[in-house]
């Protein structure tokens, strides 16, 4: 069976800024803002690249901007 390469442990990070409000979005999409840590405008994180992450990330990619940290 082929090794996944799991990217946590090559620590790499992504760094998502909230730029669209969650007013008026669905609810599990205001969840997703807060369970990135997100829930005001213009806040920031710094998280780990990992497919959970992307695929919150990817939920709710209209309200974000999101950049790659070295």
């Amino acid at each position: 069976m082929a090794k996944v390469k799991d990217p946590s442990v090559s620590g790499a990070k992504v760094r998502v800024t909230q730029t669209g409000s969650p007013i008026r979005r669905a609810p599990d999409q205001e969840a997703t803002l807060i369970g990135l840590g997100l829930n005001k405008m213009n806040r920031s994180r710094e998280l780990e690249d990992t497919p959970s992450v992307r695929g919150m990330i990817a939920k709710v990619a209209h309200m974000l901007k999101v950049e790659t940290v070295a």
